[in-house]
């Protein structure tokens, strides 16, 4: 297995390569696959982040899907430690995931989960007294005084069966996934509730026509 150390604002030494390329070895007995890991470690200066001053960001490529984990810590060392930890238990997350039958743990419905998203929306737009107005920044409405940040990604897709879906999202280590799914086409976002329970959001591009 292949890795590759880069640093940003920061120098690495041999040392440094060394543990991490040992660390990240461990890996291989989850997922036999890896063919390489990208670690990206970046210093960050400000003295208010001392706890959170080195954060690395790990990408092991195989011949199955990405997986992406990241941590931060007071030092190199640490943040590579959490992050490797942080890896290896999403591989054992969706590797028990993948060991669980369809037929007994299925994702909540399309229709049940969009009610839920109705009534948090209703919940959400109630009247309150002394709510914070709303102001425009471009063409997005605002609500109180707090910064805007927008952040866009843009990720090359392939249509996808459900179980894929959950199946990646557990490598990547996040509660939510986009994906297209491989049967109806439609743009989807699996959710995770709690356990292996999950819910699927799904967009019917057709039904304003």
């Amino acid at each position: 297995m292949e890795v590759v150390v880069t640093a940003r604002n920061c120098e690495i030494s041999d040392r440094y390569r060394e543990h991490a390329a040992e660390k990240l070895a461990r890996l291989e007995k989850h997922d036999h696959r890896i063919m390489r890991v990208h670690v990206e470690v970046d210093c960050e200066a400000n003295p208010r982040q001392h706890d959170r001053a080195v954060h690395v960001e790990l990408t092991a490529f195989s011949k199955g899907p990405v997986i992406r984990a990241e941590a931060a810590a007071d030092d190199k060392m640490g943040a590579l430690d959490l992050a490797v930890d942080k890896m290896a238990a999403q591989m054992r997350r969706a590797a028990d995931r993948r060991r669980v039958h369809r037929g007994q743990k299925t994702p909540v419905s399309v229709g049940q989960a969009l009610a839920e998203v109705d009534a948090l929306a209703a919940a959400a737009e109630a009247p309150e007294d002394d709510a914070p107005l709303e102001r425009k920044v471009g063409p997005i409405a605002v609500v109180g005084d707090g910064p805007l940040v927008v952040r866009e990604k843009t990720h090359p897709a392939s249509p996808m069966t459900l179980d894929q879906a959950l199946y990646e999202m557990e490598l990547v280590g996040h509660d939510f996934y986009l994906f297209v799914d491989k049967d109806s086409e439609r743009p989807s976002v699996v959710y995770r509730r709690r356990g292996y329970d999950y819910g699927v959001i799904a967009l019917d591009l057709g039904a304003q026509e």
